[in-house]
């Protein structure tokens, strides 16, 4: 296709095509990571972009006045441009931060949750807000992974930016260096012949170099690793859920109990038991709600390691638990669900319950903000929001918001 010049007066958006080649200054970065930009009549998102960045662009993808672009060439950087560290930046589909300072990172993080809130939530909310607590280390923090196994041509890695095929993957900056020995093991060890198909499987790093996989085409259980934190051990494997950058899970913690005591606790969502064993600490009374067994099991091992008797464990759906007829009463409330979201009814059966305090932790910005538009109609008012940068080098970013049931007094 032809190229087009954004500077030759204006263009009806009806024009623009699949292929057309554009210049663009980025304005912000978005939510999904994108660069914000325009050209005549056209709003222009740019995958791998950075403020201030003035691009030569090509559209892939036109919706009516919205177009998605790939970058052909930086003209000039924006001042927060850096050269990623690692080689596959933008071949691989896993970051798509790396092409900002980590300072810059942050900053964009605090402006996708704001721009969520404000657009999908209508919560009123500027960038003062917002508390960023940044990572104290930006790369090797993840202790979590899914590596894809490609047996046609025996690859192991992640997949290719906008596709499935699979990036073959030596070494990866981000990862703790256990998990980077192991994918180097796999790499040199595994026997093709062995596997039907294609196959992934799920790495999770724990202390003193141990390292737990899983796959569902194996028949082996993966095994236990553990850490220590906040003055709490946690067991956990590569079956269960639990938070990738051990460097601020404390703060998390912090961040989501504050300074909330008292009789009962809920805590919903409750994985392997990270904020359930805080809780008992400051309620006479935890309940923790899980739909996984396997994390069951290892909320009740921890509960039993750290020699807490005032913890219950029910292996149930959460919206199943919240709709049981019997009364539920709770003081305070935290959920933290996976990052498809609360189920359809939880927030309406939640505001049912009426607690005084809730502390929602999410991972996924707009999912809460259309979740917190329905604590505010139902009568809590917003206290605080708190982003934690748990992934370095990624748009995503974990968010914890505390609210208050307005028609009651603070503890």
């Amino acid at each position: 296709m032809g190229s087009v010049n954004n500077n030759a007066g204006a263009q009806p958006a009806r024009y623009y095509r699949s292929g057309d080649v554009l210049e663009v200054t980025i304005e912000k970065i978005v939510p999904r990571g994108f660069g914000l930009g325009f050209a005549e009549n056209l709003t222009v998102l740019v995958p791998l972009a950075v403020p201030g960045d003035l691009l030569e662009v090509r559209i892939r993808e036109k919706k009516k006045r919205m177009a998605f672009a790939e970058i052909v060439k930086v003209l000039r950087p924006g001042h927060e441009r850096s050269t990623p560290p690692c080689p596959l930046f933008g071949v691989c589909g896993g970051c798509d931060f790396q092409q900002m300072n980590y300072a810059a990172q942050v900053e964009a993080k605090r402006g996708i949750i704001r721009d969520c809130l404000v657009r999908i939530g209508k919560i009123e909310v500027t960038d003062d807000d917002i508390t960023m607590i940044a990572s104290p280390h930006p790369l090797e923090y993840r202790s979590r992974a899914r590596w894809h196994f490609d047996k046609a041509n025996q690859r192991i890695g992640y997949m290719r930016r906008d596709s499935n095929e699979v990036v073959d993957v030596a070494a990866c900056p981000i990862l703790t260096p256990g998990l980077v020995s192991t994918l180097e093991f796999l790499r040199e060890s595994t026997d093709w012949n062995s596997y039907h198909g294609d196959v992934e499987l799920e790495a999770a790093s724990g202390e003193a170099g141990r390292v737990s996989t899983f796959s569902r085409a194996a028949r082996e259980a993966a095994a236990i690793v553990s850490v220590r934190l906040a003055g709490e051990e946690y067991s956990y494997s590569a079956e269960t859920f639990f938070q990738a950058n051990r460097f601020l899970i404390e703060r998390l913690i912090e961040s989501a109990i504050g300074d909330a005591a008292g009789e009962s606790a809920l805590d919903l969502y409750s994985g392997v038991g990270l904020f359930a064993l805080a809780l008992a600490r400051r309620f006479s009374r935890v309940t923790a709600v899980e739909e996984n067994g396997a994390a069951v099991e290892l909320a009740q091992m921890n509960i039993a390691n750290a020699h807490l008797e005032n913890v219950q464990v029910l292996h149930k759906g959460v919206e199943k638990h919240l709709s049981r007829r019997k009364k539920i009463t709770a003081d305070f409330v935290l959920l933290d669900p996976p990052r498809s979201g609360t189920e359809p009814r939880t927030i309406e059966l939640l505001t049912r319950v009426r607690p005084r305090h809730i502390s929602y932790v999410s991972c996924e910005p707009s999912i809460l903000a259309r979740d917190l538009r329905l604590l505010l109609d139902a009568g809590y008012r917003i206290e605080s929001i708190t982003g934690i940068d748990l992934f370095p080098q990624t748009h995503h970013v974990e968010t914890v918001v505390h609210l208050r049931n307005a028609g009651t007094s603070e503890q």
